[in-house]
């Protein structure tokens, strides 16, 4: 048997972008450590997501490698009308027009595609664009918009995302426009497909796609306050979960931000589901050969948290080395590991498994699975092998992070590729004997 003990246990999420959609780049971020490959939807056309959806799979067969696919859909995403070319400075104390609609935005009004602007705008409101760097308060009525005044001035170019009040906004996910992208992707086979801006465990229902595994993972988006007050439900509804600190560490006082990371992995837990710690990871690699010392630390203490995975967004999707990324990101994430303490955390795991609401199949499977893992601890076991057919049994198994090897098999080539995404889980696809039950 192959010897899985010095892999490493936690998962990378690499987004495929201008600067990693190369045959070769692709290849060369699965050599370095690549375990699911992210399509991010929100720009580009959806031909060059589906040709980088055919590269990634090529490149992970022609490395008899287990590579997921994760299709991350736009959502109801708020964005400003065009910029001119090169953008725009604004400095703090500018006052600008901010109006609805998606005409073309100008140093002196800014369009923006939300039509319930005006209603749901108040005085005193504060809005962010992009990342966060330019943020206006509304001070004034106009007769045809909203007055602002820059309290953090910065550039503004292309279509940047706005961030508007979180309690007022109507953002209903998915759109029709989020449907008719993953239609295209279910033909395709995709492994898994994220869902931005969920505020409910109805959004998730709305996705329609059949259970895994004839279905893919869906794979919720906590990106809101309102989110965090319904995480259990959405947690149960989902497959996964992404924890995406950019868009909610713009809605949530920033203090929050960290404590709701570890509430969402540990909420996560109790229900078996992978998570993914996503944004800003080591984004000065963009165009740094090496990251900060305050992002190095970040990612280990994910992993420390327990996190399943963790996501490179900017840093391979434009960064000037994609495959150095995911290295640097592999390299960070297995000496973290290495210091993980699994039986206190499986201890922890078997003391609030049964807070999560469970049927009867899923009381079962956490039965079964905190019995092997006693078991294997009291053996010392080196592995524990796990067949599944839909790939949950092993997902239950892997929330209780043991050290030794957790190999999953299944004769089903699309969930093997679907725990590329769980902790510590070695997939390995086995011919179908015909007769055997989920373990």
């Amino acid at each position: 048997m192959q010897d899985f003990g010095d892999q490493r246990r936690t998962k990378i999420v690499a987004t495929i972008g201008p600067a990693s959609e190369a045959p070769a780049v692709v290849g060369a971020m699965i050599d370095a450590g690549m375990n699911v490959a992210r399509i991010g939807l929100a720009h580009g056309t959806l031909d060059d997501a589906i040709a980088r959806f055919h590269v990634v799979r090529q490149a992970a067969l022609d490395r008899a490698s287990v590579v997921g696919i994760l299709i991350d859909l736009p959502g109801p995403k708020v964005r400003t009308g065009s910029f001119p070319e090169g953008g725009i400075r604004v400095a703090n104390g500018d006052r600008i027009l901010l109006v609805p609609g998606q005409e073309p935005s100008s140093p002196v009004a800014v369009s923006i595609d939300y039509p319930g602007l005006l209603a749901d705008c108040r005085i005193g409101d504060r809005l962010t664009f992009g990342d966060g760097n330019v943020v206006v308060e509304v001070v004034q009525d106009a007769t045809d918009g909203l007055i602002g005044v820059v309290l953090s001035g910065g550039r503004l170019e292309g279509r940047p995302g706005v961030t508007l009040p979180a309690d007022r906004i109507q953002l209903v996910s998915p759109t029709p426009d989020d449907l008719r992208l993953l239609d295209a992707f279910l033909e395709l086979g995709t492994d898994m497909v994220a869902l931005s801006f969920v505020q409910t465990a109805d959004d998730i229902r709305r996705v329609g796609t059949p259970p895994v595994p004839e279905g893919p993972m869906v794979v919720a988006k906590i990106e809101t306050p309102t989110a965090m007050a319904n995480l259990g439900e959405i947690i149960d509804a989902s497959d996964a979960v992404m924890i995406a600190r950019g868009d909610l560490g713009l809605r949530c006082a920033i203090e929050d931000l960290p404590h709701f990371q570890k509430q969402i992995i540990r909420t996560c837990v109790q229900y078996g589901r992978p998570m993914i710690t996503a944004t800003q990871m080591l984004e000065s690699m963009v165009s740094a050969s090496t990251p900060t010392r305050a992002e190095a630390t970040d990612v280990a203490n994910a992993v420390l948290d327990g996190t399943s995975a963790l996501m490179l967004s900017g840093e391979t999707a434009i960064g000037h080395d994609p495959a150095l990324a995911v290295a640097t990101m592999a390299r960070i994430a297995k000496r973290a590991d290495a210091e993980f303490e699994g039986i206190a955390w499986g201890e922890q795991v078997r003391a609030t498994r049964r807070a999560a609401p469970q049927n009867d199949n899923a009381l079962i499977t956490d039965t079964v699975t905190s019995a092997a893992w006693q078991a294997a601890n009291e053996l010392d076991a080196a592995a524990i092998i796990c067949w599944s057919e839909s790939g949950q049994t092993v997902r239950a198994m892997a929330r209780f992070r043991r050290r030794s090897a957790l190999i999953g098999l299944s004769a089903n080539p699309r969930t093997i590729r679907q725990l590329s995404l769980s902790w510590g889980v070695a997939p390995i696809e086995v011919p179908d004997a015909g007769n055997e039950q989920e373990a």
